[in-house]
């Protein structure tokens, strides 16, 4: 039997990293009674060894529940759990498309952050209900009614009646419920029109195909249906509907204003995309749901298999995991020095650390990332304009000029350290736009900055700097033109194009030599000198040496003429030569990212 619409409610928990989405997620399937002692968990949601080693949300996890109000009715809650962090934003903004309302959960103790704010517009702009909470309020540091006035300041939504929870204890989240009951508006949609339902999210499983995680907005899915995907115009039929409550459980059909999975046995990764419609093959709609808008790649990374035998195996894996993750982009590349790989497009930094990881994990494979780079875009002398990812792609001549993308940055600190932050800004070649203050304890401080020099580090050096409280968004905001120079690293003469990075003229001299001075501690001695050069064009800037290994050939040598000595010595000395003329110096996996940890 379908629930009745008016006793649904579509919701997701939204907040900064930290916050206590999670926690509170499993207060929630507690307070419902979804979990037998026997199953719980902390972190419930969070389904992956990644996410519960590292302690953060990855992916967005959807689960039904039903709870039973004050007012003696009994409704479906479907609950998403979704990331916080900036790099996972695509995540956030896919999971509201399946809601009517939103829990804003803002930490008692830290107040309004970057993400807190970044969530909450991507929210309101889909037009969603937002519900706030203000959790940790069992924290000796917390201050809710000053966080109350924050988000009321900062935000501009009434907050003087935000439930107060601790979602470690339990407490205020009955109260936060029955606050989703009355304040989230119950689902639309004509349950008699063609059926129309919206992919957020799909993976790949080795025994069932693909998986299909949906909002039905019209009509209903059940066993049997023959479906469409409109996009593609590919046809399945539906083997299994069902939710996960929090285990995956069968149902005998999805209906309108629901969210639950589709099983299709469809094999073809191009046919589950996410973003597409679903519809009936007969008597199907013929209008598409506006899906979500094409995401664009900020960092792009070289990733090879060290065993290129693996090429293959490389190439599926990415196709499975960016059906997960659409945000992801790939296409084949080829190093002189690394072999054939692939060159993928990244959210951020973190976005590449986990995407390697669950390729490692998932898949089995070993693999060499090179150095992050963002998009560049190149005039040149004959009036053309490329754009390139890749610092081995910078035509030597013929340039006329390059321009780097820009980034707004907001950077959120208490007042005690805003000179430290202003002083970061400053020193990544920032520009500063305005400074204001929140509250007299925080403050908001807006830059301009180029994007190379927020995606290395720029984030593990504000948190030092600030002690932790600082944190910060950003948002692309055009391009523009720099003095950049391409910064070659030769090893023993050859250009290794892996290593290849992309700098501004003042800082390439100290770049090139901080570069040498940490790859010559990365790469391992030989029988022979290994000289590590950096260099602009064909001039070289910077050098560091690896001392060759030295071998006691005189070690048997004893006693006799000093001829004997002097004839190993030569033969040692021909020898290294040879060695030198044909050896290739094997460079480890921490060299490529050594660009990453030059300071």
């Amino acid at each position: 039997m379908p629930t009745p619409q008016e006793l649904i409610r579509n919701f997701c928990i939204i907040a900064h990293i930290d916050h206590g989405k999670s926690t509170l997620a499993d207060r929630i399937l507690d307070t419902t009674g979804a979990m037998t002692d026997r199953d719980r968990r902390e972190q419930t949601l969070d389904s992956m060894d990644l996410e519960r080693e590292r302690g953060i949300t990855i992916k967005a996890s959807s689960v039904r529940l039903h709870y039973r109000a004050a007012d003696g009715k009994t409704y479906e809650f479907n609950l998403i759990d979704t990331p916080g962090h900036v790099d996972f934003n695509y995540e956030v903004s896919r999971s509201l498309k399946a809601c009517e309302g939103a829990v804003l959960v803002v930490d008692a103790s830290q107040g309004v952050e970057a993400q807190t704010l970044a969530n909450v517009y991507l929210a309101v702009d889909q037009g969603l209900e937002i519900v706030p909470a203000i959790n940790k309020i069992d924290l000796p540091s917390a201050r809710p009614d000053a966080v109350r006035q924050e988000i009321e300041e900062i935000i501009g939504i009434e907050a003087s009646t935000a439930t107060a929870v601790s979602a470690k204890l339990g407490t205020g989240v009955p109260e936060l419920l029955e606050r989703v009951v009355r304040q989230v508006p119950p689902p639309k949609g004509d349950p008699s029109a063609p059926l129309k339902a919206l992919i957020f999210d799909s993976w790949f499983d080795e025994y069932q195909g693909v998986i299909c995680l949906v909002r039905v907005v019209d009509g209903q899915i059940v066993p049997g249906t023959k479906i469409k995907m409109m996009s593609t115009g590919s046809m399945y039929e539906v083997l299994k509907v069902g939710a996960f409550s929090p285990k995956a459980s069968e149902l005998d059909g999805l209906y309108t204003g629901e969210v639950g999975f589709v099983i299709a046995n469809i094999k073809a990764l191009a046919d589950a995309r996410v973003g597409d419609t679903l519809t009936t093959v007969t008597g199907g709609s013929t209008e598409a749901l506006p899906g979500f808008k094409k995401i664009q790649p900020m960092v792009f990374a070289g990733v090879y298999p060290i065993n290129s035998d693996d090429y293959g195996r490389l190439k599926e894996a990415l196709q499975k995991l960016q059906l997960n993750d659409s945000s992801i982009t790939f296409e084949p590349e080829t190093s002189s020095a690394l072999g054939f790989g692939f060159r993928c497009g990244f959210l951020g930094l973190l976005h590449m650390d986990i995407i390697q990881e669950r390729l490692e994990r998932e898949y089995n494979l070993d693999l060499i990332t090179t150095a992050p780079s963002v998009v560049y875009r190149i005039k040149k002398h004959d009036g053309s304009v490329t754009e390139i990812d890749n610092p081995s792609m910078l035509p030597d001549q013929g340039v006329e000029s390059i321009e780097e993308p820009m980034m707004e940055v907001n950077v959120y600190t208490p007042s005690d350290y805003i000179g430290v932050a202003v002083k970061l800004c400053v020193e990544r070649r920032g520009r500063q736009k305005e400074i204001k203050y929140i509250t007299p304890q925080r403050a908001q401080v807006i830059f301009d900055l180029p994007m190379n020099e927020i995606v290395l580090d720029f984030h593990d050096r504000l948190k030092s700097a600030t002690k932790g409280y600082a944190s910060f968004d950003y948002r692309l905001s055009g391009y523009e033109e720099s003095d950049l120079v391409r910064l070659n690293i030769l090893v023993n003469g050859e250009p290794v194009d892996a290593l290849s990075v992309i700098v501004h003229r003042e800082k390439a001299f100290h770049k090139g030599r901080d570069l040498c001075e940490k790859l010559k501690e990365l790469i391992p001695r030989q029988m022979y000198e290994v000289a590590i050069q950096a260099a602009i064009g064909g001039r070289v800037i910077a050098r560091s040496t690896v001392k060759a290994l030295r071998k006691d050939v005189l070690a048997k040598c004893y006693g006799g003429d000093i001829t004997r000595k002097r004839k190993l010595l030569e033969k040692q000395k021909e020898g290294k030569k040879r060695m030198k003329s044909v050896g290739a110096v094997d460079i480890p996996q921490e060299a490529f990212l050594a660009v990453l940890k030059v300071d």
